[in-house]
C-alpha cells in the first residue's frame, strides 16, 4: 500500500466527476481452482486496489457522493477461519488503512444499495470480469447476472480510466521496481537458454525467479521455439540449434504493477545471417518508435510510423514490393505485422481492459480501425505525460496466413510470395520495451536488457 493520503486524494479526485449517487467497488473473493478449499493465488481488482488500497478478499466499497460518506464493507474472521489463515485485521482496522472513517458487515451493503434506488439516486459501478462476481452484485442489484455489464456505468468508466491513465511519480516507482524482476528473468532466461533443453526448463526457471523476489506473473510466460503464434503459452517444445526463442514475461510487483518485456534470441547462441537481418529490422523499427513517442502525438501514428519503417525493410529484403506508403495503407505489412505497437501498462499489464479496451485506448478523435492487423491495435489515442505503454513491433511468417493470402492473391502488388516462402519455417521475432511519456517525450523504464545483436550474443554465449 501506498500512504492513506493517496487513496483519499484518488477518491476526492474521482467524486469530483459526480453530482449525485453512489460509487461502488466490488473487490475479489478466492476463486477455487477445483474445489472450494483449493483456491487460485488470490489477486484484488485493480480499481479496488487504485482506490482503496487493501489487497484482501471478501470487501466492497461506495462513496456516497450526496452524503459525503466513504464506507467498507467486510466481515469478520471468527475462530473457524482463524485457524486456517491467522489473525487478519479487522474491518475497521482495514477501514483505518484505507483512510475510511466507516466500516460495516458485508450485509448491511444491500440495504444501502435497495435505499439509494428507492430514492432515485443512480448507483454506479464498474464492468465485472469474474463469474462470481457478476452473481454477488447482480444478487445486490437484483440484475440477472448475464445482463449485469449492460448496466455498468459509462461515466465511472470513463472518470477511472482517465484518472488511473496519468501514472503518479510513486506508481512508475513500483513499475520499475517490476522491471527489475523483469530484467533478472529475461537475462537468466537468455543465459539458460541452449540446444536440447525443453522450454518448460527454462520458462519454470523464470516463474521462479519471480516468486523468488516476492512478486508474481503479470501474465502467463510466453516462451516459444514457436513465434510466430503470438500469446503461445505452450512450454513442450525441446529447442534445438537454429531455432529462434520468443521470451515475452513480466513480474508484478508486490504491490500488483506489472512489468512487461519481449526478448527474441538464437538456441544456439548465434543469429544466423537470415535471422540477423529480420532481427535488425525489428530492432530498427522499434527504436524509430520509441524515439517518435512524446505528448499529443497519437499512438496510431507512432503505430503507422513503425509499419512503414517495417515495410521499406521487408521491401530491401525482397520480401515486399511497391509503393511502401500505398502497401502500409492498404494493410499489406500485416501478413508480417498482425499486430497492434503496444499497449497501455500499470496495475494490469493491459492496463484497465476490463473497463473497455476502446474507451482506454481510443476516444471522439481517434476511433478504432477494422483493418486487418490495425484493428488490434489497443492504444490509438493521443499520448499524454504520465502514460505509460509498450512498445512491441514483430515480424512473424505464419504459415496458414501465408498460405491463406497467397491461395487469395491477396496484395499481389506488395507481396513476393516467392520470397516469403523461403521463411515459411522462420517463426517470428517480437522485441518489447515499457515507455514512459514525459512532458518533454519519453524516458524507457528499468534498466536496460541486452537487445543488440552482438549484446544478446555476448551474454548467451558467456552466461
Amino acid at each position: 500500500m501506498f500512504d492513506l493520503k493517496t487513496y483519499r486524494r484518488r477518491r476526492e479526485t474521482l467524486k469530483k466527476n459526480f453530482q449525485s449517487g453512489i460509487l461502488l467497488f466490488l473487490g475479489n473473493d478466492e476463486s477455487p481452482m477445483n474445489y472450494p478449499a483449493n483456491t487460485y493465488l488470490f489477486r484484488q481488482d485493480s480499481s479496488f486496489l487504485y482506490y482503496w488500497g487493501l489487497d484482501l478478499p471478501g470487501l466492497a466499497a461506495v462513496i456516497d457522493v450526496d452524503a459525503g460518506r466513504e464506507i467498507l464493507f467486510g466481515n469478520e474472521l471468527d475462530a473457524g477461519d482463524i485457524v486456517w489463515t491467522g489473525p487478519k485485521p479487522t474491518a475497521a482496522e482495514n477501514a483505518a488503512r484505507a483512510g475510511v472513517d466507516e466500516s460495516a458487515p458485508f450485509s448491511d451493503l444491500k440495504g444501502l444499495l435497495e435505499k439509494a434506488v428507492q430514492t432515485g439516486r443512480p448507483v454506479h459501478f464498474l464492468p465485472q470480469y469474474r463469474g462470481e462476481n457478476k452473481i454477488k452484485l447482480g444478487n445486490l442489484l437484483e440484475i440477472r447476472p448475464e445482463l449485469l455489464n449492460g448496466h455498468a456505468s459509462l461515466d465511472f468508466r470513463k472518470a477511472v480510466i482517465a484518472q488511473r491513465s496519468v501514472k503518479e511519480g510513486q506508481e512508475v516507482e513500483q513499475i520499475e521496481f517490476a522491471l527489475d524482476i523483469t530484467r533478472e528473468m529475461h537475462t537468466q532466461a537468455i543465459k539458460m537458454t541452449k540446444p536440447g533443453l525443453f522450454e518448460r526448463e527454462v520458462a519454470g526457471r523464470v516463474e521462479g525467479l519471480a516468486l523468488s523476489r516476492g512478486g508474481r506473473l503479470s501474465f502467463p510466460i510466453i516462451f516459444s521455439v514457436h513465434g510466430e503464434t503470438l500469446h503461445n503459452e505452450y512450454h513442450g517444445n525441446r529447442m534445438n540449434p537454429g531455432d529462434l526463442v520468443v521470451h515475452d514475461s513480466g513480474a508484478e510487483a508486490p504491490s500488483h504493477y506489472a512489468g512487461d518485456i519481449t526478448r527474441t534470441f538464437p538456441v544456439k547462441g548465434k543469429f544466423s545471417a537470415k535471422q540477423r537481418e529480420i532481427y535488425q529490422l525489428v530492432l530498427k523499427t522499434q527504436l524509430a518508435a520509441i524515439d517518435a513517442i512524446r505528448p499529443n502525438v497519437s499512438y496510431r501514428h507512432i503505430h503507422l510510423l513503425a509499419a512503414r519503417v517495417m515495410a521499406a525493410g521487408l521491401k530491401e529484403l525482397g520480401l515486399m514490393k511497391g509503393d511502401t506508403d500505398k502497401a502500409v495503407q492498404e494493410g499489406a505489412h500485416a501478413l508480417f505485422f498482425p499486430h497492434g505497437l503496444g499497449h497501455m501498462m500499470g496495475l494490469d499489464v493491459h492496463d484497465m481492459e476490463g473497463l473497455g479496451e476502446d474507451l482506454v485506448g481510443y476516444d471522439e478523435e481517434i476511433q478504432r480501425s477494422d483493418q486487418f492487423g490495425l484493428a488490434y491495435l489497443r492504444l490509438g489515442k493521443r499520448l499524454q505525460p504520465g502514460y505509460v505503454l509498450t512498445v512491441e513491433p514483430g515480424i512473424y511468417f505464419i504459415p496458414e496466413l501465408i498460405r491463406q493470402w497467397k491461395a487469395a492473391k491477396k496484395f499481389q502488388e506488395f507481396i513476393h510470395y516467392e520470397a516469403v516462402e523461403s521463411y515459411r519455417n522462420f517463426g517470428g521475432i517480437r522485441i518489447e520495451d515499457d515507455v514512459l511519456v514525459t512532458e518533454t517525450g519519453h524516458r524507457v523504464l528499468g534498466k536496460p536488457i541486452p537487445k543488440a545483436v552482438d549484446e544478446v550474443e555476448a551474454l548467451m554465449q558467456n552466461g
